[in-house]
C-alpha cells in the first residue's frame, strides 16, 4: 500500500467525470488499499479515485455511524434513493481550509459494486449520507463549493461538524 497525492482545487482532473470499473482486478484493488491509507491518514471520511488523479469511479469512505467506524468501499456507486434535508457545515480534502453549509438528505442508499464486482446497497444517515452524495458529486467532475450556501470561518467549525469528507 502507498499514500496517494490528494489534488486540491484548481487540479484540471477534479472537474472531470469519471470512467466506469470494468475490470475488477489486482490493479483495482491496490488502488483500493492505497486510498484507504489515504484517507486513513488524511483524517477525512471520504475519499473519491479523482482526488488522487484516477478518474475511475471509486470511493472510499468512513461509516462513521458503526461502532466501530467501518471503511466502506464502493465500486461504480450511484446514489438511488434519499429523503429529507439537512444543513450541514461540509469540508473536502480537495479543498482544505473551506467549509460551508451545504443541504443534503438526511437519509440516502447507495448502490455499488464490491472489489470483487458484487452488487450490493447500503443506507446512510447523516453524515453518511452527506457523504454518499458528496462522494459521488466527485465522480462527476464536480466539487461541494458548487453547492456551498454560506461559507463559514474555519474558526467557527466545531468538533467534527466541517468533516463531510
Amino acid at each position: 500500500m502507498a499514500l496517494r497525492n490528494i489534488l486540491t482545487q484548481g487540479e484540471e482532473q477534479l472537474l472531470k467525470r469519471s470512467r466506469k470499473v470494468e475490470k475488477f482486478d489486482a490493479r483495482l484493488h491496490m488502488l483500493l488499499d492505497d486510498m484507504r491509507e489515504t484517507l486513513e491518514h488524511s483524517g477525512g471520511v471520504g475519499l473519491a479515485a479523482p482526488q488522487v488523479g484516477v478518474l475511475r469511479r471509486v470511493v472510499v469512505l468512513l461509516d462513521v455511524n458503526k461502532e466501530p467506524e467501518e471503511m466502506v468501499e464502493l465500486v461504480n456507486p450511484e446514489v438511488i434513493e434519499q429523503r429529507g434535508a439537512e444543513r450541514r457545515v461540509e469540508g473536502c480534502l480537495s479543498v482544505p481550509g473551506v467549509y460551508g453549509y451545504v443541504t443534503r438528505p438526511t437519509w440516502a442508499k447507495i448502490r455499488a459494486q464490491d472489489r470483487n464486482g458484487n452488487w450490493f446497497e447500503r443506507e446512510g444517515e447523516g453524515m453518511v449520507a452527506q457523504c454518499f452524495c458528496h462522494e459521488t458529486e466527485h465522480l462527476d467532475g464536480h466539487l461541494f463549493t458548487e453547492k456551498v450556501e454560506e461559507y463559514v470561518d474555519v474558526d467557527d467549525v466545531q468538533d467534527g461538524a466541517g468533516d463531510g469528507e
